[in-house]
């Protein structure tokens, strides 16, 4: 089963994609697919309505696919990961987890346009899982509590500007919070159809040239883990979302010259199970 949302930038409707691949109007059940859905068993109550057949079916025949989330209070991020990518742009591996914060504004469709920062000159990529929250997580004692916690899993991008994040003043939400730099999508699974959240491989390529392949097993610091973690220090609510890092292969890791994203560039990127992205990069 899949969440998603279809239809132009704010006039999103929600829907859902039943296992044999047909798409239904999810109206019936909830006005979107949001906090205040997966805090009132949003996920249970689709799986009732498919089985009883009170769904109708969608012809999604040219319509946009939107984020698949909507109405997202935080979205909080983890750095350096994965060791690989610690490695490569000269960090040292984290012993806690790295967080910062997005904003929510910065969530497109996987396939909208991202834009290049005026004045930028190092926009790069960064292919990521992202964890849907369904329920509050606050001072989560094992990880077994964390990972209840979880409604779905999502392929999120996690763009970045290199040199706002690291050399305008050292605060990295300078270079992680420009416009468009969080497409989200095509669509989010529910945790109970995701057997093993750290045995996914996540890919992605630039004008069709691979420069990330990675699986999630490779994380420092694994979901049920990280969830915990986070809930020391600030409430997880229902409709947030955690990225969770990438791996090796950002264009801030390759030797110079550094291939980052310029107008024209296209970005295509996957995990799992959890469908695939294509932007093209335009300029702000």
């Amino acid at each position: 089963m899949q969440f998603l949302r279809l239809g132009a930038p704010g006039a999103e409707r929600p829907a859902v994609r039943a296992d044999d691949g047909t798409t239904y109007d999810l109206g019936p059940v909830t006005a979107d697919i949001d906090g205040a859905f997966l805090a009132a068993d949003g996920v249970a109550r689709t799986r009732a309505a498919l089985a009883a057949g009170d769904l109708a079916p969608v012809d999604t025949a040219g319509l946009r696919t939107g984020p698949p989330l909507a109405g997202i209070g935080k979205i909080v991020c983890i750095g350096l990961n994965y060791r690989d990518h610690a490695e490569e742009t000269g960090h040292p591996v984290p012993a806690e987890p790295v967080v910062f914060l997005k904003a929510p504004d910065t969530v497109v469709g996987p396939d909208d346009e991202v834009l290049v920062p005026r004045g930028s000159t190092r926009t790069d990529w960064e292919v990521e899982l992202g964890v849907v929250i369904g329920r509050t997580a606050r001072y989560l004692e094992t990880e077994a509590d964390a990972l209840a916690c979880v409604a779905g899993y999502v392929l999120s991008h996690d763009v970045s500007e290199r040199e706002f994040q690291f050399d305008r003043g050292g605060q990295w939400d300078k270079g992680k919070n420009c416009e468009t730099f969080n497409p989200l999508g095509p669509f989010f699974v529910p945790a109970a159809d995701v057997p093993d959240p750290q045995a996914l491989e996540l890919r992605l390529s630039v004008n069709g040239v691979e420069r990330q392949r990675s699986s999630t097993a490779n994380m420092i610091f694994p979901v049920a883990g990280l969830v915990r973690y986070l809930s020391r220090f600030l409430v997880l609510r229902p409709g947030d979302l955690v990225n969770t890092g990438t791996p090796a292969g950002v264009a801030q890791g390759r030797p110079d010259p550094k291939p980052f994203l310029r107008a024209g560039d296209v970005v295509e990127l996957e995990i799992d199970g959890l469908g695939r992205q294509r932007q093209r990069i335009g300029q702000a």
